[in-house]
Parts: structure tokens; sequence; C-alpha cells
């Protein structure tokens, strides 16, 4: 498998179909005298903006954690609960009782519930 081409930055589903994101990043352990392993994939718009400049990705988890986020690191999934890689991304994990959703509940909670007659 061509874990960039066929992981990095699809669509990633919980085990109830739910949507939680895209693949941000890919975490690679290395043990001596092991071959690479996968160790996890990352979600989080700070691994996002690392992939783009460390500096970036230093000043969004500052602005996040300003704001008020309650997660600004990364959520790791961790390799043993990819069960499908296709189209989409599929976990057994829930989108809902993970991290992985905490910009989009603060977004709804801070801003959308604001809206008259939202």
């Amino acid at each position: 498998m061509d874990v960039i081409r066929d992981v990095l930055d699809n669509q990633l589903v919980d085990r109830n179909q739910r949507k939680m994101g895209k693949v941000d990043g890919i975490v690679i352990e290395y043990e001596d005298g092991k071959p690479p392993r996968l160790a996890y994939i990352e979600v989080g718009l700070v691994t996002l903006a690392r992939r783009l400049h460390p500096r970036l990705s230093a000043w969004l988890a500052a602005v996040e954690s300003k704001w008020g986020a309650k997660h600004s690191e990364p959520f790791r999934i961790p390799w043993s609960k990819v069960q499908d890689v296709g189209i989409d991304v599929q976990v057994d994990v829930d989108a809902e009782a993970t991290p992985a959703l905490a910009w989009e509940k603060w977004v709804r909670e801070q801003i959308i519930s604001r809206i008259p007659g939202a």
C-alpha cells in the first residue's frame, strides 16, 4: 500500500459512518533492528499546519488555546483501529467520544448557537 497516496488527506469515517475530518498526519515508529511500522494516524488542524511550516503550527496552537478550544493537540488514532482504506479511511472509534470534533463543537457552541434562530 502506498500510505501517503491511500491514507493522507483522505476522509476519515468512524464506526457509525460519521465523518471525522481528514487524515492530517501519519506517525511511523522506528525501533533499532526492526522495520518501521505505522503507529498512528493524526487528526487536527495543528498537524495540518505543521505540514506547511512548524511556526504556523505553534502559532495556531497558541491561538486555539487563547480562544478556548479545549484540545489543541492532535488526536491520534492507533493504526490497529483502522478497518478499511478505500475511498474513505474507516476507523473503529466513535467520533463523538473523541477530541477529533473539538473544533467543530467549539464553533457550534460559541458561534452558531448565538445566531438568532439557530
